[in-house]
């Protein structure tokens, strides 16, 4: 017999720790070699951890709701054939070994320093404070939420890129008791502003005791934060908690409002062609294909192709700077079954047919709506297409989906009158419209380029070939 540790797999390439959410199987049952042991939700998507040896579930290391770094043991799992234990390390690995053999970068846990180690606590409170440092408005929100000032958030020392402080930095510094980290200035009243907590002062929850610590040489699992208690109602009000997706995205939605000053531009284009070219194909192709043909393909081109004309769309901001993406990844919103949303990403669109963007559409909208998305399926997004005409709206201002810059909502096509330009003259006839609304970040994309941009797809919409093939 011998027993092997599994631990929390990488699932993205962005991806550094995932939540524990349900344990399918129970200590003291058998697994076979694949199945499914555990669902683990990252901030991507929700998934299922298969186990990499057959044989028992003798412990469970993690509880649900837990965060855990990738790479750290979740379960021991004893297996009845020596050769797979030879394949266990003898002792366990830090964090950063199992990123480093897929060539990948898992960042040190941050040495906290215990309340009974005082010279240690007297180097943590003489950090070098680094104003002007980038937080991530996930860090800077743990930090409101925990009454964090801002003079010790800028002494809390950081393992991210460029020293910045990631989301585990602040939860091991909350876990280890919001130690002062700043030097205590002199009581005037400007001082008392500068070190004031970072949002408007309420009082903040009890801190959760700290965990306790972990065995030496595996890295603890993160703690999750406090949460805030359930409103009053009264008889005539139900009071129903939202689930773990849509906490998601009312933060994700509340943050790129605060970091992105949006501008929509709206143009109205006729789809006529489009529009009588997917009547004419769309029997046929579902017939050979067994898929639906829909607009959204046809969207997604002309955006991949207006974004080849105007390249600063296809960017995203880091502090100062401008990073320019070369490829083009144009993300789908998804509307699932539960009324939340996820957007799936269509890599490379530049680089597929018409019916290679469909297959794509289809495959990934199907498996969004079943729950069956992989990580890489939601990771390196670009740009952002919505269609909410879909669901009978004319137009809509879309939220930009960070750290992207742009997004286009397209609305349902109606019938109307128009004036028709021929040879012969200025006829009355029928014809149908579409609105395109684009929002995006003016920090970086002014009007000009943003309504340039937006015209342009619609161009694309209304020169549609109606001899093209599929």
């Amino acid at each position: 017999m011998a027993r092997v540790e599994m631990v929390m797999p990488k699932m993205g390439e962005s991806i550094m720790e995932g939540t524990v959410l349900k344990w399918l199987k129970q200590v003291g049952e058998a697994i076979e070699q694949d199945e499914s042991v555990l669902e683990v939700a990252t901030d991507k998507v929700d998934t299922e951890v298969p186990a990499i040896h057959a044989g028992v579930l003798q412990e469970i290391l993690v509880q649900e709701g837990q965060v855990v770094a990738v790479g750290a043991p979740i379960a021991i799992i004893e297996t009845d054939t020596a050769s797979a234990g030879a394949a266990a390390p003898t002792a366990p690995a830090p964090a950063a070994e199992p990123a480093a053999s897929t060539g990948t970068f898992a960042p040190e846990v941050p040495y906290l320093p215990e309340p009974h180690d005082p010279q240690a606590q007297q180097q943590t409170a003489a950090a070098q404070p680094q104003p002007g440092r980038f937080y991530s408005p996930l860090v800077l929100s743990i930090a409101r939420e925990e009454g964090i000032s801002m003079a010790d958030l800028e002494c809390l020392p950081g393992t991210g890129s460029e020293g910045r402080v990631t989301k585990k930095d602040i939860l091991d510094y909350v876990a280890g008791g919001k130690k002062p980290l700043a030097a205590a200035p002199a009581p005037t009243a400007a001082s008392t502003a500068a070190s004031a907590p970072v949002a408007t002062p309420t009082p903040a929850p009890q801190a959760a005791p700290a965990a306790p610590a972990a065995p030496a040489g595996k890295p603890a699992a993160s703690p999750a934060p406090a949460s805030k208690p359930a409103p009053s109602v009264s008889g005539g009000q139900e009071l129903v908690e939202m689930d773990r997706m849509r906490k998601m995205i009312a933060q994700r939605m509340v943050d790129s409002k605060r970091i992105s000053p949006h501008v929509t531009s709206f143009v109205e284009a006729d789809v006529t062609e489009i529009v009588n070219w997917r009547n004419k194909h769309k029997d046929a192709y579902k017939k050979r294909e067994g898929e639906n043909l829909t607009f959204t393909p046809i969207f997604v081109q002309a955006i991949a192709r207006a974004i080849q004309d105007f390249p600063n769309i296809n960017v995203s901001v880091d502090g100062d700077y401008i990073i320019k993406k070369r490829d083009i990844n144009v993300g789908v919103a998804v509307a699932l079954p539960s009324g939340n949303l996820i957007v799936p990403v269509i890599h490379n669109a530049d680089q597929l047919n018409l019916n290679g963007l469909t297959k794509r559409v289809n495959d990934l909208a199907a498996r969004a709506r079943a729950n069956k998305l992989k990580p890489e399926d939601l990771e390196g997004g670009t740009y952002t297409l919505s269609n909410v005409g879909s669901f009978g709206n004319v137009m809509g201002t879309p939220i930009i989906m960070q750290p992207q810059v742009a997004i286009m909502a397209v609305g349902a096509i109606k019938k109307k009158p128009a004036v028709i330009e021929t040879p012969q003259g200025d006829l009355i006839g029928i014809r149908h419209f579409m609105f395109l609304s684009h929002s995006y970040d003016h920090r970086v994309v002014d009007g000009s380029l943003g309504g340039m941009f937006v015209r342009k797809v619609a161009d694309y919409l209304e020169q549609f070939d109606p001899n093209t093939a599929i």
